[in-house]
């Protein structure tokens, strides 16, 4: 089963190290925005939607890389200062009670929307904007597919852990 753990682990930290390239596009793209707004007295919607698109795809895709790292937030009172079998046991319960079915909710429930989008090739309301807003929506089903993974793979590092296994690195 840590074989499946390694694996979900490594593409989620693939795909997260990919998209927190995104970072970098937002931030030239933004400047490209203010510089044309302020320097040239002209604007780009479609420059705007552009920024709007990668920070939806830099937070969703790379959040199941962020639950991985530790990097999200968790009440610490319960967690900070225990000994790691009871950290173990936070993580699975929190990953099957919590972080799972909340997952698979978020799929099953933005299925209907995402397709309703694709089936008409969803575009900006903007004359000018992308017209790629069925893209962007897909990025929720995605979003909960990444979350839904790496709750397995806590779960299952978790349970290791729990039998008698080494903690993961």
């Amino acid at each position: 089963m840590t074989a499946l753990a390694d694996r979900i682990d490594r593409l989620t930290a693939a795909i997260g190290r990919t998209s927190a390239w995104l970072a970098v596009a937002i931030v030239v793209t933004q400047f490209a925005v203010v510089v044309l707004r302020y320097a040239l007295s002209t604007g780009s919607i479609w420059l705007s939607e552009s920024i709007l698109y990668a920070h939806a795809g830099l937070f969703m895709l790379a959040a199941a890389w962020t639950l991985r790292e530790g990097g999200h937030v968790r009440v610490d009172i319960f967690y900070a200062d225990v000994a790691p079998r009871r950290k173990a046991m936070i993580d699975c319960a929190g990953a099957l009670l919590l972080l799972i079915p909340f997952a698979l909710a978020l799929i099953v429930l933005s299925l209907p929307y995402v397709a309703r989008s694709w089936s008409i090739l969803e575009r900006s309301r903007e004359t000018s904007g992308l017209p790629l807003v069925f893209l962007l929506k897909t990025l929720i089903p995605v979003f909960g597919v990444l979350l839904l993974l790496q709750g397995v793979s806590q779960a299952i590092r978790a349970a290791v852990l729990l039998r008698g296994g080494a903690p993961r690195r």
